[in-house]
């Protein structure tokens, strides 16, 4: 088992940048595929981006693609998401996740989570 906490999130005005943390702790890190999803208000959780255990492979929902990059320092066990040029469009909680399997872009693939974390961008 796995205990995820994200970090990081706050206000920020559309155009500026933030960097999101997952901090991990139980079973060995590496064990386990990375995700981030992101919640608005009134809608589905939708996927966001997804790291393989090595950091080598990753991939991005269409609408963040180019402007966020999903990163993890196995020897901190820590996954990270830059977000840059934020839009009031990417306003969310944003939720890490972890998986024994393969990556993957459903949420229910998905065995651990965090808590999240609330990111709001400003118009």
């Amino acid at each position: 088992q796995v205990q995820l906490v994200e970090s990081g999130g706050g206000l920020v005005q559309a155009g500026g940048s933030l960097r999101l943390s997952c901090a991990a702790s139980g079973r060995t890190f590496t064990l386990y595929t990375m995700a981030w999803f992101r919640q608005a208000p009134g809608k589905e959780r939708e996927f966001v981006a997804v790291i393989d255990w090595s950091g080598s492979n990753t991939n991005y929902a269409d609408s963040v693609k180019g402007r966020f990059t999903i990163s993890r320092e196995n020897a901190k066990n820590t996954m990270y998401l830059q977000m840059n040029t934020l839009k009031p469009e990417d306003t969310a909680v944003y939720y890490c996740a972890a998986t024994g399997g393969s990556p993957s872009s459903s949420k229910d693939w998905y065995n651990y989570w965090g808590q999240g974390t609330q990111v709001t961008v400003s118009s």
